[in-house]
C-alpha cells in the first residue's frame, strides 16, 4: 500500500509528518490530483502534431478530343407582320368626337374610321356658298350690261371704248366667280376631311388617339395592316448579315402548330440599328396557312446553317471557368494526372461547345466532376463494370468521343 505524509503539531513552532494511507486521503484531494492528470495529458495531446490525410486518387471518365461534322442549324424567332402597314390620320385638325374602329376589327375600303367636330368647317363652306352667289350676281349684272350697251352701240348711241370697258367689268365678275366656286369646293373638301375613311382593305392593328383628343393634321390615329402578303421580320447580328442575300430560300416554322413553310429573303436592311445594332431581315412567307398577324415563328436560314462542317467539340460537364478564362482538365497518361488548360470557345453546337482553340485532336480530357480536382492530382480512369477486355487493355482510351 503506498502511503502519504501530513503535518501534525506537536508543540509550540514545532511540526512533524507522518504516514497517512492513500486511500484515507480526503475526496477533494483525489479530485484535484485527477483533474492535475488530466490536464497535463490534455496538453501534452495538444502539442502532438498529426499527419496529413493522403489525398484521395479519384476516378475520372475521359473524353478523346476529335473533329466531328456539326449538326445544328442556326435559327431565328420573327414575327409575322403585313408587307404593307398603313397609319392613317386625318388631313385637316381638329377634335375627335367619334371612333368606330377597334383593335383587330377587319375593315373595308371605304369604311368609316374616326370622325372630327366638323361645325367650323361647315361653317365655312356655308361662307364660301355666300360668296360664290354674291360673285354669281355680279357676273350676271355685268353680263346683263354687256348685253344692253351692246344694242346701244348698233344704234351709235355709245362709242366703242364704253362698250369695252362693259365687257371687262364681265370678265372681271366672271373671275370673281370662278374664284369663289374654288374656295367652296376647298371648303367642302375640308369638311369631307373630318371623316376618316379605310382606303383600303386590312385589320386594324393599333389605336394612337381616342375621342375628345385634339388632334394635328396627319396625326396617326389608326394603323392597318393590309391584305396581302405576309412576311416573317428578324434581326440578325452583323457577323450574320453579310451570308444573306435577296431571293436566298429559308425554312418558316410555326411556333405553335402547323408544317414548315418556305420562304424567301424580300429585303436585307442596309444600315444597322441604332440601338440594338443588328440588322432586319424580312421574308416573304409562302404557304395557304400563313401564321396570323403577329404570331411568332422560328426562321431557318440556309446560308447560315453549319450541318457537316468538321469542328472540335465538347460537352458543356467538361468546361470550368478559371481565372474569368473556360478552362479543361487534360490528362496526362504518363503521370497519372491532370492538368489545367484554357480554350476558347467558338459557338454552341446543341448541347456542345465548339472549341476554337486550345485543344488539339487526340488529347484526353476529363469529362465530368471537373470542379473536385487540383493541378497535378493524380486520378485512375474509370472503366465501367461491364468493360469488355478490349476496353480494360486500353486505360488511356475514352469512353465517348467529344466532336
Amino acid at each position: 500500500m503506498s502511503m502519504s505524509t501530513v503535518d501534525a503539531p506537536m508543540g509550540r513552532g514545532d511540526r512533524t509528518s507522518r504516514w497517512v494511507p492513500r486511500g484515507d486521503r480526503p475526496a477533494w484531494a483525489r479530485a484535484i490530483a485527477l483533474a492535475v492528470i488530466v490536464s497535463a495529458g490534455v496538453a501534452l495531446a495538444g502539442c502532438s502534431r498529426k499527419e496529413p490525410q493522403p489525398e484521395p486518387v479519384r476516378a475520372v471518365k475521359l473524353l478523346t478530343v476529335g473533329a466531328a461534322p456539326l449538326h445544328a442549324q442556326l435559327e431565328y424567332s420573327a414575327e409575322v407582320r403585313a408587307r404593307v402597314e398603313s397609319r392613317l390620320g386625318f388631313r385637316v385638325p381638329g377634335k375627335i368626337v367619334e371612333r368606330q374602329a377597334e383593335l383587330g376589327q377587319h375593315v373595308k375600303a371605304g369604311q368609316l374610321l374616326a370622325q372630327l367636330d366638323a361645325r367650323d368647317y361647315q361653317l365655312s363652306a356655308q361662307a364660301a356658298q355666300a360668296q360664290v352667289n354674291a360673285a354669281r350676281t355680279q357676273r350676271d349684272l355685268a353680263a346683263a350690261d354687256v348685253q344692253r350697251y351692246s344694242k346701244l352701240k348698233e344704234q351709235s348711241f355709245i362709242s366703242g371704248a364704253e362698250l369695252e370697258r362693259r365687257e371687262a367689268s364681265l370678265k372681271a365678275a366672271q373671275a370673281s366667280l370662278d374664284q369663289a366656286q374654288a374656295q367652296l369646293a376647298s371648303q367642302g373638301n375640308q369638311a369631307s376631311y373630318t371623316r376618316l375613311v379605310a382606303d383600303v382593305s386590312g385589320v386594324v392593328t393599333g389605336i394612337d388617339a381616342e375621342p375628345g383628343q385634339v388632334v394635328a393634321a396627319g396625326t396617326p390615329v389608326v394603323r392597318i395592316a393590309q391584305d396581302g402578303p405576309r412576311d416573317a421580320v428578324f434581326s440578325v447580328p452583323e457577323d450574320k448579315v453579310a451570308q444573306l442575300r435577296t431571293g436566298q430560300e429559308v425554312t418558316v416554322r410555326p411556333w405553335a402548330e402547323g408544317a414548315p413553310l418556305k420562304g424567301t429573303v424580300r429585303e436585307v436592311a442596309a444600315s444597322a440599328d441604332p440601338v440594338t445594332r443588328t440588322f432586319l431581315v424580312k421574308v416573304a412567307i409562302e404557304g395557304a396557312q400563313v401564321p396570323p398577324l403577329g404570331a411568332t415563328v422560328y426562321v431557318e436560314p440556309g446560308a447560315l446553317g453549319r450541318e457537316g462542317i468538321q469542328a472540335l467539340t465538347l460537352p458543356t460537364t467538361a468546361l470550368r471557368q478559371e481565372g474569368g478564362q473556360t478552362a479543361v482538365w487534360v490528362y496526362d497518361a504518363a503521370s497519372g494526372s491532370v492538368r489545367s488548360q484554357v480554350v476558347r470557345i467558338a459557338t454552341a453546337d446543341g448541347n456542345q461547345a465548339v472549341i476554337a482553340d486550345g485543344l488539339q485532336p487526340g488529347m484526353q480530357v476529363v469529362a465530368t466532376g471537373v470542379h473536385v480536382l487540383s493541378p497535378g492530382q493524380k486520378v485512375t480512369v474509370y472503366q465501367p463494370r461491364s468493360a469488355s477486355p478490349q476496353e480494360t487493355a486500353a486505360p488511356g482510351a475514352s469512353a465517348a468521343s467529344a466532336n
